[in-house]
């Protein structure tokens, strides 16, 4: 199997069980708050939500990229 391959496969492993992990620890969160766009807001969202699902993104544009960039040195 390819090396690439494995990494992204790792990659969304390791984020999808974060993801699962927030499901289950956001249960009891009482706070939420309105994420404002330049034009619509969203419904109200638990804040541990939203952050878990920046750093969920960010994790995986990161990974992309990165495998992206590996591909046009070579």
């Amino acid at each position: 199997m390819n090396n690439q391959l494995k990494k992204l496969i790792l990659i969304f492993i390791f984020n999808i069980s974060l993801f699962f992990i927030l499901m289950i620890g956001i249960q009891n969160s009482s706070s939420k708050k309105k994420v404002n766009f330049i034009t619509t807001e969203t419904v109200s969202l638990p804040i541990g939500f939203i952050v878990g699902i920046s750093f969920i993104s960010g994790s995986l544009t990161g990974t992309l990229l990165t495998i992206k960039l590996n591909d046009n040195k070579k």
